[in-house]
This record gives C-alpha cells, sequence and structure tokens, in this order.
C-alpha cells in the first residue's frame, strides 16, 4: 500500500515538473521601438519604461532602435539611464534597413548589450550630428566640442569593452559601418535576425550592473511587447521639427483670421491650441529665434496689407519673411532636425495662399456697397414726392424722407441720393431717367 502512494507521488511530480526542484519560472523581457528623432520626450519615454521593468520584474530591457539622430541633450539623458540601469538593457538596431546614426551610437554603445540586424548600419556620430551647436561655431569652439565627444564616446565604448578607436573615428570622421563590420570591429556583441535569435545568442551572458554581475536567462523568454503611450506618443511627435513647424503655422493662421474677422472663434481657438503644441515642440529643439520672428513679421505684414493698400507689396513681403523664417527656423546642420523640404515647400505655399485668399476676401467685403445704415442709402434711386427748391420730401424705399437739392426738382422726378446727413438726404435729379 505504501509502495503505491509512493509511486503515485512520483507520476504526479513527474508530471507537474515539480521532482525536486518547484516550478520553473519564465524570464520575461520588455520590448519598446524607437524609431525617428531622439528628443526629450524620447529621453522620457526610455527612462520610464527602464523604471517600469525594473518594478514588473523583467528580466530585461529590448529596445527596437531605428534613429537618424537627434539632440544631444536627450542622447546623453538616456545613456545616463541605460549606464545606470538596474537590470540589463538591451539595445537592437532593427528591423533590417534600420539605421543607428549620430546620437543612435552613443546609445547602442551605452547598452549592456548592443545587437544589429543584418542590413542595417551604424554610425557619423560627429558633434554637428547629434544636435551641437551649428554653423555659427568658431574652429576653437568646434574643436573643443568634438574633443568633448569623442571623449564621452571612448569612455562609454571602454565600459562596455567594445572598440574605443571605431567610435572615436565615428565621431571625429562621421564614419560609418554595417553589422557585420561592427561585429568584426568589436563595435556590438551579436549580429542576429530577429529577436527570438537574439535572445538564443545571449542566454547565460553575463552583464555588469550598478548592483553587481548578473547572467541573462533567455531559455523560452516571454517577450512583453510595450507600446508607447497615447501622450507619449503625442509629446514625440510634437518634436518632431516637421510637426512642430506645421501646428506654429496652423497656429498663426488660426489667430490670423480671427483677428481679420472678429467673432469666428473657432479658428481661433484651433490656432490658440496648435500654437502652445507648437511651442512645446520647438522647446525640445535647436530653435533660432529669428526665424521664428521673420515669421510672426510675415502675418503681421499680412494682416497690415488688409488695413493699408499697398497694391500687394505688403502682401509680397510678408511671403518672403515667411520663406526666410521657415528656411532659419531650426539652428542645426543634423539633417532629422531641419524642416523637410517636402514639407516646407508644399506648407509655405498653402499658408502664403490662405493669407492671401483671407486679405482678398477682407478687401472685397470693405468695398462691398452696405446693405444697411445710412450708408446703404447713397446711390439709391426714388421719386420726388413734392416739388424740391431747397427742401422738399422724397419716396425712397417705401419711406418718405426729408431731402434737399442744390438745383430745384419737379414733383415726380427720378432722383439719387448722394449724400446723407442725419434723416436728411442730399438728392439731385436723374436726367432723362438714367444714372
Amino acid at each position: 500500500m505504501i509502495k503505491k502512494v509512493i509511486y503515485s507521488l512520483a507520476i504526479v511530480f513527474l508530471l507537474t515538473g515539480t521532482w525536486g526542484y518547484g516550478e520553473q519560472k519564465q524570464p520575461v523581457f520588455h520590448e519598446i521601438t524607437v524609431e525617428g528623432i531622439i528628443t526629450a520626450p524620447t529621453a522620457k519615454y526610455i527612462a520610464g519604461k527602464i523604471d517600469e521593468a525594473s518594478k514588473e520584474g523583467a528580466e530585461g530591457l529590448i529596445i527596437l532602435l531605428d534613429t537618424p539622430g537627434g539632440m544631444d541633450t536627450a542622447m546623453r539623458d538616456i545613456a545616463k539611464s541605460i549606464l545606470n540601469a538596474p537590470l540589463p538593457v538591451i539595445v537592437f538596431v532593427y528591423p533590417p534597413g534600420a539605421r543607428a546614426a549620430s546620437a543612435g551610437v552613443i546609445i547602442t554603445e551605452a547598452a549592456h548589450i548592443a545587437a544589429m540586424a543584418p542590413g542595417t548600419n551604424i554610425g557619423a556620430a560627429h558633434p554637428v550630428a547629434i544636435g551641437i551647436g551649428g554653423g555659427g561655431m568658431d574652429k576653437t569652439m568646434s574643436k573643443k566640442v568634438e574633443n568633448d565627444a569623442a571623449a564621452y564616446a571612448r569612455s562609454i565604448a571602454k565600459l562596455r569593452g567594445r572598440s574605443e578607436e571605431w567610435v572615436e573615428k565615428a565621431v571625429r570622421k562621421s564614419e560609418s559601418i554595417t553589422a557585420e563590420e561592427a561585429l568584426k570591429l568589436n563595435v556590438i556583441d551579436y549580429v542576429a535576425a530577429d529577436v527570438q535569435k537574439l535572445l538564443a545568442a545571449i542566454d547565460k551572458k553575463e552583464v555588469s550592473l550598478p548592483g553587481g554581475k548578473k547572467k541573462i536567462s533567455t531559455k523560452n523568454a516571454v517577450v512583453t511587447n510595450k507600446k508607447m503611450g497615447t501622450r507619449q506618443g503625442i509629446l514625440a511627435a510634437i518634436s518632431d521639427p516637421n510637426i512642430s513647424y506645421i501646428l506654429l503655422l496652423i497656429g498663426l493662421a488660426g489667430l490670423y483670421f480671427e483677428l481679420s474677422t472678429p467673432g469666428a472663434i473657432l479658428p481661433g481657438v484651433i490656432g490658440g491650441i496648435s500654437l502652445l503644441l507648437a511651442f512645446f515642440g520647438l522647446s525640445t529643439l535647436p530653435v533660432n529665434y529669428t526665424g521664428i520672428l521673420l515669421i510672426i513679421f510675415g502675418v503681421i505684414l499680412f494682416i497690415a496689407e488688409i488695413k493699408v493698400m499697398s497694391h500687394g507689396m505688403l502682401t509680397v513681403g510678408g511671403v518672403i519673411s515667411l520663406i526666410m523664417g521657415s528656411l532659419l527656423l531650426f539652428d542645426t546642420p543634423e539633417p532629422a532636425l531641419r524642416i523637410s523640404l517636402q514639407v516646407l515647400i508644399p506648407a509655405v505655399l498653402v499658408a502664403s495662399a490662405f493669407f492671401i485668399a483671407v486679405i482678398w476676401l477682407a478687401i472685397k467685403a470693405q468695398l462691398r456697397k452696405h446693405a444697411t445704415g445710412t450708408e446703404a442709402l447713397i446711390d439709391v434711386v426714388g421719386e420726388a414726392a413734392t416739388d424740391i427748391a431747397n427742401e422738399g420730401k422724397v419716396f425712397l424705399k417705401g419711406t418718405y424722407w426729408k431731402a434737399t437739392s442744390a438745383k430745384p426738382v419737379k414733383k415726380g422726378a427720378k432722383v439719387k441720393v448722394i449724400k446723407v446727413e442725419g434723416l436728411n438726404l442730399i438728392v439731385e435729379e436723374i436726367i432723362n431717367n438714367k444714372n
């Protein structure tokens, strides 16, 4: 009887996988995607996800990276978050066709495990390509910035045991290499086709964390995709220079329409909201305030065209100011942080057409004959109800009016109003019933 009980328990333990060891826990990895320009919202997003993964007991955080570069300050914040992360952070340049350019180089090098997919590239980390300074720097300052960036990159590469020589070339000479070359030169740790293959390759890999050494366990790992929240997505989108620029134009156009046609309300509300969002986006980017002033000055010239008949000169000045302001808006040589010409040209054309259309409608309304008030009586034709020597009466629009005329007018004659003084009409006779 006792033997049967022992055999039964043994079978249960074997079937449930608890014989002597207990249930094996599956390691969980959080996965996030970082695409596009590296800005302040991107840095906050990554820092938040590292903190979240740590609190939820994740084995590690995988960052799928595809970036053309971005701001130096944001890049340093991200590197700092990764270097001080309490859990392994894996940066994977993925999918094929992705890149880790400029700021992306430092972010990749800061990772506990750096990997790339076939068909990706990394490099071009010169200081002017990661949002530091611009064309206005003199040679001495430019050299200082370059030396600082090179030292920063070398220190991170040394900490992670990767090629210090190559990262310095990426900073000083904007060198860029493929995934396979990066692996050969010890710039990254792995080349993998996808996340699952990467996890299989790094099983039992030991990494250094602030709290000590840790072996990464990836056997039967579960990957949980942590998508960017709505709020974070909106902030990241607004921080794109193209989106910020479009919001700025929409905001100015909305306020302009509200000022030119008071009482519309909706354009003013939309314009105000767009301007506030644009100011947030611009605050995270390397803005040239001369560009903003030129754009605002252009709008002022459009408004002045309504008040002052300049025969189009103010409008031309407004269009030129708008174009120049748009070109100067972002003070950086980094293409990722400038307005794309595919966005700039259509935006300027549409905005200029909008302002010109509003100006035309406003001027047309000013020149239109009044439909109400005493001004509406000018040039209206009526009939003399009495003889008019100096004074008399005319029948006009169904009403009898007191009228005067410089020349005598006989009763029944057709008259035209040439002036209105209070409730008195000054008229003149229409000869042969013609205006």
